[in-house]
């Protein structure tokens, strides 16, 4: 039998929600909607091909689009609200805008959200330095309130060796 789905408007988020502050100070909330397919897997295979530079450790200063084809992407990432959203913020709020809507489109709304949060510091995306020791102070109580005892290794050992708490038979004669 053939399960049943739901339609996908029934669950599926078209839109992503950013306040951003405006020139004039005013915090406004611009819906940027999904884009076209099309154009999402435009977007996909730009930022696999700039990931694929940054892990083959290609100089930032390579250009690998143009400055039509950076506007051209913007323009898909951001769709209606491309114009308004330029007008309205300064060049740090409208980037920050539109590599959020990459990171929903590229990979989720959860991941848009981490780099909204960071406000573009790569750093602030992974755990600093006191929250990891807190994390490993965490596992390491955790792991000493334990009280069951580790199995031992066994390997290159062998049943009456005298670690095993068993004589050694003496040798007949």
């Amino acid at each position: 039998m053939a399960v049943a789905f739901e339609a996908l408007d029934d669950f599926l988020d078209d839109a992503l929600e950013l306040p951003v502050r405006g020139r004039d100070g005013t915090v406004r909330t611009y819906r940027i909607p999904s884009p076209s397919a099309e154009d999402g897997l435009r977007v996909e295979a730009i930022t696999r091909a700039a990931a694929r530079m940054v892990q083959d450790g290609v100089e930032p200063d390579t250009e690998s689009l143009t400055d039509d084809e950076e506007r051209s992407l913007y323009r898909m990432i951001l769709g209606d609200v491309h114009d308004e959203l330029l007008v309205a913020t300064d060049w740090s709020r409208f980037k920050h805008a539109a590599l959020t809507a990459m990171f929903w489109i590229t990979a989720d709304r959860e991941t848009a959200q981490k780099y909204w949060a960071s406000g573009g510091d790569p750093s602030q995306l992974a755990p600093n330095r006191a929250a990891r020791r807190q994390a490993t102070r965490a596992s390491s109580a955790s792991a000493a309130a334990s009280t069951t005892r580790s199995r031992g290794s066994t390997s290159g050992t062998r049943a009456a060796s005298p670690r095993s708490g068993k004589a050694k038979a003496a040798p007949r004669k």
